[in-house]
């Protein structure tokens, strides 16, 4: 597996695909703008930054099936010029002041979202692609993708924060423009696993074959309304949570260098030790079992932000907060993309994976904008105990298709026409 060139491709494209996140939809941006003095409530719309994560599905079906504007192949094609127009805008944000008027900010960083959603796109695809069907070569690739996507949370998040100090928030924005030279240098040293398929002649055969057969593929799959609204709910309660984690920090006295240091460089390394521990847990028991697991540990690990509120610089319990938190995100997350990429017909990977994951992606850039209205009326104690009982529906709905759709009755890996689901 090691020798497999596969897994470090996917390594150095999940760090390109990481290092906008935290700069324009995560805690960097929201760091900057609690320094600057913006409310909770206004922090926490900065979720509507990234709702071109959730609705990338839209225009999906471009990018399967359009020729790319660049030689590259069907996939290197879109991606090479998607990173180089990141770069920019990146760069455009380090130009900013947010003390002065947030407006451009806040307009850099949507179209960095826009940007950085349809490399996932190409990404995701190019992923699924390149892996085949074995489910044990996708869990392990998912796993490198992982690493590499939350080592780039660490570059990108912890880095640009201890960057600050000598350099200011424009200094540290271009150093994360920078780091996008590692997917870059990724997608000119890949290869295509697949050529662009022959296209219908008319425009209007080309529309159904790229937008309205993946769509209805998936409608023809049995429970397929359930198995979007467990897409939908999974990461309900953990965006809750997420979009006010660095203001309740700070609230509570940690400072920059503590969320850099706790809560983005340790939290990465349990993370990464969660999305390991995920893909063997995905391989001996099956991704479906594994997603009760690890979303019952998901779930529950929302209630340590209990044991942080009112104990001030508590730094012992700020690393047993981030640790529990981490690692069973990173256990979940690998059976959760696993299972996403299961679901996938081969021949639409592009727009279907980019419908799921869109999904995935709604609580975070539309419920998680009402975040900071929530902390701000309810107390952090009980908008934290909200959290936890949020992910209790995506439970349900996960148990009622492991009812209606018990792993025995389906094949043992996904196959390109399926109507249902492969495991």
């Amino acid at each position: 597996m090691l020798r497999d060139r596969r897994y470090l491709l996917m390594l150095a494209l999940g760090f390109g695909a990481g290092v906008p996140l935290p700069l324009v939809a995560g805690q960097v941006l929201r760091q900057w703008f609690t320094e600057s003095g913006m409310s909770l409530t206004q922090i926490g719309l900065t979720a509507l930054i990234g709702l071109a994560y959730a609705w990338k599905f839209l225009w999906s079906p471009a990018l399967d099936a359009l020729r790319p504007p660049l030689p590259l192949g069907r996939r290197r094609g879109w991606l090479v010029p998607i990173q180089l127009a990141l770069v920019a805008a990146l760069l455009g944000i380090a130009l900013t002041d947010p003390r002065q008027g947030a407006t451009w900010t806040v307009a850099l960083a949507a179209l960095v979202a826009f940007l950085s959603a349809s490399q996932d796109i190409v990404v995701d695809a190019w992923r699924i692609e390149m892996l085949g069907e074995d489910e044990e070569r996708q869990a392990w690739g998912l796993a490198a993708y992982v690493w590499g996507y939350r080592a780039a949370l660490l570059a990108a998040g912890a880095g640009t924060l201890f960057l600050v100090g000598p350099l200011g928030w424009g200094g540290a924005y271009a150093y994360g423009a920078a780091l996008m030279g590692v997917g870059l240098a990724a997608a000119l040293a890949g290869k295509d696993s697949l050529a662009a398929p022959a296209l219908p002649a008319t425009w209007g055969a080309r529309l159904r074959h790229s937008v309205a057969d993946p769509f209805l593929d998936f409608l023809r799959r049995p429970y397929w309304l359930a198995i979007l609204l467990f897409v939908a709910l999974f990461k309900l309660g953990e965006a809750l949570a997420g979009v006010m984690v660095t203001p309740f920090y700070r609230s509570e006295g940690f400072t920059r260098e503590d969320v850099a240091a706790v809560g983005t460089a340790f939290g990465l390394g349990c993370t990464l030790a969660g999305a390991v521990a995920g893909s063997w847990l995905v391989g001996r028991i099956g991704v479906r079992w594994a997603l009760i697991l690890t979303g019952l540990g998901q779930m529950l690990s929302n209630l340590m932000y209990l044991a942080l509120v009112g104990g001030g610089r508590d730094m012992p319990m700020l690393f047993a907060q981030v640790g529990v938190e981490n690692f069973t995100d990173g256990l979940a997350d690998a059976a959760f993309l696993t299972y996403l990429s299961g679901l996938v017909n081969r021949s639409f990977s592009a727009t279907q994976y980019a419908l799921l994951s869109s999904l995935a992606a709604v609580p975070l850039r539309t419920l998680g904008a009402s975040a900071g209205a929530l902390a701000q009326s309810l107390g952090w104690s009980q908008f934290f105990i909200l959290t936890t009982l949020a992910a209790i529906p995506a439970m349900l709905v996960m148990l009622f298709l492991l009812w209606r759709l018990p792993p025995r009755e389906r094949a043992s890996s996904p196959t390109a026409g399926s109507a249902a689901p492969a495991p």
